[in-house]
């Protein structure tokens, strides 16, 4: 999948790129469904792109995000920055799935992908390194890519700038569900094991992380921000390095990594939509809900 990666990366690394050069990148490859919203926050604008590449009908529908502040923070940098690598990923996996399909290689359900593209992005003070901020806030972010169609999501994001996980490639985090982690999925484990070649990594996530932003509570980044807005079962799968690297950094999107990352996402398309992955196990699910009930405040902002 390096061809999807490296042409995802040329269409986002100008200082004009847009939803609707994505847009028309993916139908040369044959897209037909794409939808392009531009938004505007207070500082500035991005367009949300979505692109459903359609199933045989048989099988769930999966969600894959990209998930960033943005792919650019011009004009204080030039260039892609680190944390254009969610929406790399997630766009290069839509590529790959569309000309599958042009090859007659189906998948049994739907494949959603959304993120959103915008070259000057803010940055804002984080520890240990700067976050790449949004024009737009994380409930806006949610509307346009969280979609209620998902019955399953993978949330791709950079996942740099911390001293939790330190190891270069990508990793996997615990399962999220309405407000409950989860353990780790042994069928993307699998899957991961497969793609890499090496063991698994799984990345250690809090109480904390699975909170919507906006609650003043320090998070590792927005990886699981999609979980805070749908009942689905959402992953993380996140982009990663030895030692702590700026969002805002330019020169730090690594090609090979980043295919990885891809290529993980469309086995687990597959997979997943021929109903041969599961992000959980249900029983195991209902048991905890009998025993200590919901936890669907987690997935609010909490008592004012």
């Amino acid at each position: 999948m390096l061809r999807e990666v490296m042409e995802a990366m040329e269409v986002l690394e100008t200082p004009r790129a847009s939803g609707n050069d994505v847009a028309a990148w993916l139908r040369r490859w044959g897209a037909e469904q794409v939808q392009v919203v531009q938004v505007s926050g207070e500082v500035g604008s991005t367009d949300f792109v979505k692109v459903r590449i359609p199933g045989g009908g048989r099988g769930p529908t999966l969600g894959v995000i990209g998930r960033l502040g943005g792919v650019g923070a011009r004009p204080s940098r030039l260039g892609l920055v680190s944390d254009a690598d969610g929406a790399i990923v997630a766009l290069a996996c839509a590529a790959k799935l569309v000309r599958m399909a042009t090859w007659g290689d189906v998948l049994p359900g739907d494949v959603l992908v959304a993120t959103h593209v915008c070259p000057n992005a803010p940055t804002i003070p984080h520890d240990p390194t700067p976050f790449m901020d949004a024009p737009v806030d994380m409930e806006t972010m949610n509307q346009y890519e969280v979609d209620e169609r998902m019955e399953a999501v993978l949330s791709v994001d950079a996942t740099k700038g911390n001293w939790v996980i330190n190891r270069r490639g990508f990793a996997i985090s615990p399962t999220v569900k309405e407000g409950y982690i989860l353990r780790p999925s042994e069928d993307l484990l699998e899957i991961m094991r497969c793609v890499t070649g090496e063991p698994p990594v799984v990345f250690p996530i809090t109480t904390q992380d699975i909170t919507p932003y906006g609650n003043g509570i320090h998070h590792l980044n927005s990886i699981l921000q999609p979980a805070t807005a749908t009942a689905a079962p959402v992953v993380g799968v996140a982009t990663t390095a030895a030692i702590p690297v700026p969002g805002c950094s330019t020169g730090a999107n690594y090609p090979l990594d980043l295919e990885l990352a891809a290529r993980f996402c469309v086995e687990v398309a597959k997979a997943f939509t021929a109903r041969g992955c599961r992000f959980y196990d249900p029983e195991e699910f209902s048991r905890l809900l009998a025993l200590y009930g919901s936890l669907t405040h987690l997935q609010t902002l909490g008592k004012a």
